[in-house]
């Protein structure tokens, strides 16, 4: 009876897909089901749809069918208006003479799989499948951490993404020179690994179902001061007078001015000692003959140190 069918707490599981239709449609079970032997009923093909959208299965059907049923593998979702399942996301959209189908509202992935629509014709129940598929949007779901290496160290970075199908993972390295994709794959290794491949290194995972998604890890690659322009300058005295000193470093170096063996300090009398993160600067506001000399500028980091000498002569 009908107030039994509703009795059941979840969609309905009987034993067999015989005894199923034999429920159904009150024939004998054991009735073989056939299947592509009439015209109808006529199902959809595969249907695909992203997760968290609508899937309508549509069945076509004629004035000699009599009764029809919707169902997911073997548990039964409507027989005619008659619901089945209590899942509230399964409705009934029609039931007429030309066609039966339903919805399934917030779709997951755990709906994909095989859907039946059987009918009662002639007195034999036949049945057509549709197959439902659900996209899912890539996601990043573990990615490396910002790292900072010496140069000539190795690195190995990794990005796992999840999605339906299988999304495709690329690395691109963020940079004025790079061309094209670092790595083609979840992994991307750096053996002896340069200043110039420091910066962001950017991962892509695609899939078609949505945008690409993308994250960043940030490389740092430490290396020892190297002095790229020092250059020594001819002053007249009663001028002013300056030495620069310029170095590239990671982490930045910190500069040391020496005039023979004597360190220059900030708040000497008539000198300025002015350091930034990539050079350092020797002020002389009144040159006196007492300053003309060799002075040398020392850059120093943790990974090391280097010096050069600049003369600051007479015109």
């Amino acid at each position: 009876s009908a107030a039994a069918r509703h009795s059941h707490p979840v969609c309905l599981v009987p034993p067999s897909p015989g005894c199923l239709l034999g429920l159904l449609f009150l024939v004998p079970a054991g009735v073989p089901v056939r299947s592509g032997d009439a015209t109808f009923p006529k199902a959809m093909d595969n249907v695909t749809v992203r997760q968290g959208e609508s899937a309508t299965l549509r069945c076509s059907v004629d004035n000699r069918v009599t009764r029809v049923a919707w169902l997911n593998r073997s548990s039964i979702l409507y027989a005619g208006n008659d619901k089945w399942c209590l899942d509230p996301r399964v409705v009934l959209l029609s039931n007429t003479k030309t066609q039966y189908s339903i919805q399934i509202q917030d779709v997951d992935v755990y709906d994909e799989g095989p859907y039946t629509c059987s009918v009662q014709t002639d007195n034999h129940p036949k049945t057509s499948r549709v197959h439902l598929i659900v996209q899912v949007s890539p996601k990043i779901v573990e990615i490396s951490s910002d790292i900072s290496i010496n140069e000539g160290g190795n690195i190995s970075l990794t990005c796992i993404a999840t999605g339906r199908p299988d999304p495709t993972i690329t690395w691109r390295h963020i940079s004025p020179k790079a061309v094209g994709f670092v790595s083609e794959d979840e992994y991307l290794e750096i053996t002896g690994i340069t200043r110039e491949q420091s910066g962001e290194y950017e991962c892509s995972a695609s899939n078609d179902v949505a945008a690409p998604v993308v994250r960043r890890v940030k490389v740092t690659v430490n290396y020892p001061p190297y002095i790229s322009d020092a250059k020594s300058t001819g002053v007249p005295v009663g001028q002013k007078g300056i030495l620069q000193c310029e170095a590239s470093a990671v982490p930045s170096a910190e500069f040391q001015w020496y005039k023979d063996e004597k360190r220059l300090i900030e708040g000497q009398k008539g000198v300025k000692v002015e350091s930034k993160a990539f050079f350092s600067r020797l002020t002389f506001f009144n040159v006196s003959e007492q300053d003309y000399g060799n002075y040398t500028c020392v850059a120093s980091n943790k990974l090391g140190n280097t010096n050069v000498s600049i003369i600051l002569y007479g015109e």
